[in-house]
């Protein structure tokens, strides 16, 4: 059995299943690095472009297929790069552009894809474009939202009870100008007037620069605020908080997902396919916390694919495994015919998945993210189990974790999914040669690294890589899906393709073991072979033959199993 697995599974991964090379994109694994914390290569505590080309063959090694960069532009990092001055440079904390450069040229040659983050909604109050138009020096008058206000009971007022995603009026008053400026974040990232022809064309001509840099695609980032409604009504109230300063206090009908912004999506694809002409397929990748119609609309409107936060927003540690089928089958139905799908259940504003799903349970969503039809998406750290790492408020860099809360402004941080990557148990996690870094590393590090999982004849690393590697086979890559409810708390799927090995994966979302057969599939074969498992304490091992009749599954775990053929 186990030369079966050594030579006859593992022989599969690699047989051409992309077909076209301008298919590279259709069943990727993404890997997302946040510059910061991933590694310093010059010894001052942060993160830079050195120390993720020094760390590429990690990724190699982890058989990624492309890794999407946070953002490295120049920026006075209000919202950590999000406040972009330059979206044609980089910022000096990263490296130079000769770093940039130097990186994708050694990614490509590792077969890797770029992917960088384009921030179009809105730019830093410190870009030149913005300070221009604050003194009206054209073209740049009207690159930005502007409003003179109104006037009630004598005094002036923003025009409307519009209200940012961070925390306040969504409108900042300008006192050389004179006007209110729209910022749909905080008041350091005033956002662009997309009803500006000359807006929509610099928006492309930034495209382009990338592009011809050599970049493979991008992840666009907070689509749905790009158009606003032109009269500038109110929105109406949701009656859910009496806090106007509170996003949640107002339904956001007109400032969020206009039909103008899906129509500006299709405008980016057509500045990918001029690209595409040249080679290999450019790709743009939506993020957008929407609901199934308007995230499924991305699609229609050409976008490669949109983010799929399901893992992240309809279900939770305690979700019964209805939830995780209904999740899967709602998605899968709602995909439009040829679109291709994906699956992430992490990233950089989130808390990390062990941290949310508890460590047993953590692999058994990465099988589901791995194992399912499309697009496998990795946040760095995840790969090796990293938890949230506990910070003080005056340990927090990062302020825009802002929200509020019932009982009025509530302080929280996004940086505890931030830390550093644990590398290994030297200093600072081998994330850096300086001992204060710019976030703490989670005191963890010592047993929890990269280094202690390679050397372990088990481990959270070691699970990962048996996951990842059956994405190259024909059935994971290009194979139907079939879920399965087993019981109340067992998930199952399939991946099925005529004359390959089919897998099948089983997930026990409940607190006690389980027995159940699998025969609920069509076409699954009377003897199995146990390929992996999640769980610590299995009665069968590794390359074992079960029947699938008779299948254990540990609570809180998850198996993947291969057909014998």
């Amino acid at each position: 059995m186990r030369t079966f697995i050594a030579l006859g599974v593992l022989a599969l991964l690699y047989l051409g299943v992309y077909g076209d090379s301008s298919d590279w994109w259709k069943a990727m694994s993404l890997y997302q690095i946040y510059p910061r914390s991933f590694k310093d290569s010059d010894g001052d505590g942060i993160g830079d472009l050195k120390g993720v080309e020094s760390k590429l063959e990690h990724l190699v090694d982890t058989k990624i297929d492309a890794f999407w960069l946070s953002p490295i532009y120049p920026s006075p990092m209000v919202d950590f790069g999000y406040d972009i001055s330059d979206f044609k440079g980089i910022d000096p904390v990263y490296g130079t552009m000769q770093d940039f450069e130097d990186l994708v040229d050694k990614a490509h040659k590792l077969n890797l894809k770029v992917i960088m983050d384009f921030v179009p909604n809105h730019s830093s109050n410190k870009h030149e474009w913005f300070q221009n138009s604050v003194r009206k020096i054209e073209p740049y008058t009207d690159y930005y939202m502007w409003h003179p206000g109104k006037i009630v009971n004598g005094s002036r007022q923003p025009p409307n009870n519009w209200v940012n995603v961070f925390y306040g009026s969504a409108w900042t008053w300008n006192e050389e100008r004179q006007e209110y400026y729209l910022h749909q974040f905080a008041p350091e990232q005033p956002d662009f007037n997309y009803r500006n022809e000359k807006v929509v064309e610099e928006m492309k001509d930034i495209l382009r620069f990338w592009l011809d840099k050599g970049v493979d695609g991008f992840r666009i980032d907070a689509i749905p605020h790009l158009y606003e409604i032109e009269d500038l009504r109110d929105e109406p109230l949701s009656g859910t908080t009496s806090d106007p300063k509170s996003y949640g206090y107002t339904i956001h009908m007109y400032t969020n997902a206009l039909r103008e912004t899906y129509e500006m999506v299709s405008q980016w694809r057509d500045v990918m396919d001029e690209y595409e002409n040249k080679g290999d397929t450019r790709i743009i990748v939506i993020e957008a916390y929407a609901n199934m119609s308007k995230t499924m609309d991305y699609y229609l409107y050409r976008a490669h694919f949109p983010f799929n936060f399901g893992l992240i927003t309809s279900v939770e540690k305690h979700s019964k495994a209805e939830s995780f089928k209904k999740l899967v089958d709602t998605w899968t139905d709602n995909l439009p015919v040829g679109a291709v799908s994906n699956w992430v259940a992490g990233n950089h504003d989130k808390s990390r998945l062990v941290t949310r799903y508890g460590r047993n349970l953590a692999p058994a969503l990465q099988i589901m993210v791995h194992l399912l039809p499309g697009v496998a998406v990795t946040y760095n750290g995840e790969e090796i189990g990293m938890e949230d790492t506990w910070l003080s408020w005056e340990e927090t860099q990062d302020p825009q974790g802002c929200n509020a809360g019932k009982g009025g402004y509530e302080k929280s941080s996004r940086d505890k999914a931030r830390t550093p990557f644990q590398w290994d148990n030297t200093v600072s996690a081998g994330f850096s040669t300086n001992p204060n870094t710019w976030l703490r590393v989670n005191e963890n590090f010592k047993h929890l690294n990269l280094a202690a999982q390679k050397a372990a004849d088990k481990s959270y690393y070691k699970t990962f890589l048996k996951i990842t590697e059956l994405r190259k086979l024909p059935a994971v890559n290009k194979g139907s899906l079939q879920t399965r409810l087993l019981n109340d708390d067992v998930f199952a799927f399939s991946r099925e393709l005529e004359g390959e090995t089919s897998v099948y994966v089983v997930i026990n979302f409940g607190y006690s073991p389980e027995t159940v057969s699998l025969q609920a599939f069509e076409k699954v074969p009377d003897d199995l072979l146990l390929y992996v498992t999640t769980s610590d304490s299995m009665d069968i091992q590794s390359s074992d033959s079960i029947k699938s009749t008779s299948v254990q599954i540990n609570p809180r775990s998850g198996a993947v199993f291969l057909s014998k053929n």
